[in-house]
């Protein structure tokens, strides 16, 4: 079975990351063989594979442990599983981290959920730049979002 980071081991099993080092502390969960960087610690998948918030099969642990070394595709297939699942604040940071390397999809969804306010605050301002952002990449759904925005009539500021 694979390592993960801690920060992965927290979005599967929605606990904390000092929840994570408390457990990785008093020999709860196992730590894992040490990350090139340092700075990284890495826990085995095996200790928490029975507190994942979501089903995972063999196909589901191999996209989240290629998400977890970076995988930009992986990481936004990862954010859609979670948002399938119902788990919203998980799939936040994988949008997060594919939309910062320019994943347009993941521009779209992230604005989707600054819309609408699925697993973060509702910020129209947030959902405008990234929705405009996937547009600006030719994102098919975020170019007819931005379509519908410029068909609205104009309203008074007031």
């Amino acid at each position: 079975m694979p390592n993960i980071s801690l920060q992965t081991a927290a979005t599967l099993t929605e606990w904390s990351l000092s929840t994570l080092r408390r457990r990785l502390a008093d020999g709860t969960l196992r730590c894992a063989s040490s990350h090139p960087d340092k700075n990284k610690a890495m826990i085995c998948f095996d200790s928490i594979k029975n507190d994942i918030c979501i089903a995972v099969d063999a196909d589901a642990i191999a996209l989240i442990q290629r998400a977890d070394t970076g995988d930009v595709g992986a990481q936004n297939d990862l954010a859609v599983l979670f948002l399938d699942n119902n788990k919203p604040q998980s799939a936040i940071y994988w949008l997060e981290l594919a939309a910062k390397q320019n994943c347009a999809d993941a521009m779209q969804l992230l604005g989707s959920c600054y819309l609408t306010g699925n697993g973060l605050a509702k910020d129209d301002n947030l959902a405008m730049m990234w929705v405009a952002r996937a547009a600006s990449l030719c994102h098919p759904i975020a170019l007819a979002q931005m379509q519908s925005i410029r068909l609205l009539p104009d309203e008074d500021c007031a």
